[in-house]
């Protein structure tokens, strides 16, 4: 079985999708973290994220290895879960995941990781274009003040120092090169079920989708 959640940044997809995965035993992919591992090898490469270099990402993908397992992504064989975290590296992952073949290796990678397993993936085109016959389908959003808010507690408990202005505005710009992207827009899939969850605590919206698939043989 397949659940895609899909939804725009700081929105609460991962944790929600993390805590969903313990509730029904399923294996749980973060198809963001891998996005923003290839961003912080460009990081360490001194490579520009930008459509003028895509022939350098490109072979640079070419000896690059990403995997997911018991909730951590590796890169290159090193567990890199604490350092892609940081906002220069969601904005880079933003921008990365634009990229035409980054985009085509990363969809072939998570359709390989997932096969022959009960999985939760959470992204921004899971139910529109990795898994598009997902079993179940969830859009999760919320207002840019309180996916900032989220991000901004987010960052300051793990030590960082920063502005509440700076990553609304990085929520901003996440946003508008998500959703205007040529490759995969980020956008709700006509038969995913949209859960606002700017007024909803973590155990709302994860009861929510659990009432939404009750009917199913996991539960």
């Amino acid at each position: 079985m397949i659940i895609a959640i899909d939804g725009p940044s700081g929105a609460g997809k991962s944790t929600v999708a993390r805590l969903l995965s313990k509730r029904l035993g399923f294996e749980y992919i973060d198809t963001g973290a891998m996005y923003r591992a290839i961003a912080y090898k460009a990081y360490l490469c001194n490579i520009e994220i930008n459509e003028a270099n895509e022939h350098v990402i490109d072979e640079m993908l070419k000896t690059t290895a990403v995997d997911y397992y018991n909730n951590n992504i590796y890169l290159d064989n090193k567990n890199v879960e604490g350092l892609i975290r940081d906002e220069h590296i969601s904005i880079g992952a933003s921008k990365v995941s634009a990229l035409k073949n980054v985009r085509a290796k990363m969809v072939e990678l998570q359709r390989k990781i997932a096969e022959n397993k009960n999985v939760i993936l959470d992204g921004r085109d899971i139910g529109t274009k990795v898994f598009p016959n997902a079993d179940f389908k969830f859009f999760i959003t919320a207002s840019e003040k309180t996916r900032a808010a989220r991000r901004y507690e987010q960052l300051t408990a793990s030590g960082m120092t920063v502005e509440f202005e700076n990553v609304l505005s990085d929520i901003k710009l996440r946003d508008k090169n998500d959703t205007t992207r040529k490759i995969s827009p980020l956008k709700k899939a006509e038969d995913a079920v949209l859960i606002d969850t700017t007024d909803m605590s973590l155990d709302e919206v994860v009861g929510t989708i659990v009432n939404a698939i009750g009917g199913s043989d996991v539960l």
